[in-house]
């Protein structure tokens, strides 16, 4: 196995950011019906910079470990650069090539965190694209 494949499956058995915010700026939870993965990300917004990011959920290894991964990478981000998080910044957060069977499950976290700044904004939520990909 490889580094970074290990680093996903520590995220896995040990998550980091996982908590509950009392009063949170803007939360959002998201299932994915394929599989039965569950996440819901609580965010503090505060001068445009998200002050505190924690996050609950189940589901597969993959899922849960770029969860955790992604909630490490939040705090202090301005609401503008987590707008332009991508897919394939996800990805190469994971570090692994993930099949088009997972890319559904790796990029749950970021599907989540999108709708969540979207409901900040007063923005309609949007559904989960019919396929995912990450050109």
């Amino acid at each position: 196995m490889n580094l970074y494949a290990e680093n996903i499956l520590d995220h896995f058995k040990n998550p980091r950011g996982v908590g509950e915010i009392t009063e949170p700026s803007v939360e959002h939870e998201e299932l994915n019906l394929s599989c039965g993965d569950k996440i819901k990300i609580q965010l503090i917004i505060e001068d445009d910079k998200i002050k505190e990011a924690v996050w609950d959920g189940t589901g597969c290894a993959i899922s849960i470990g770029a969860m955790s991964i992604l909630s490490e990478e939040l705090e202090g981000k301005s609401v503008e650069e987590v707008n332009e998080l991508s897919a394939d910044d996800v990805i190469g957060m994971l570090g692994v090539p993930i099949s088009n069977r997972r890319m559904k499950c790796a990029l749950m976290c970021l599907h989540t965190l999108k709708n969540a700044m979207r409901k900040f904004k007063g923005e309609e939520e949007r559904g989960w694209p019919a396929t995912v990909s990450h050109d």
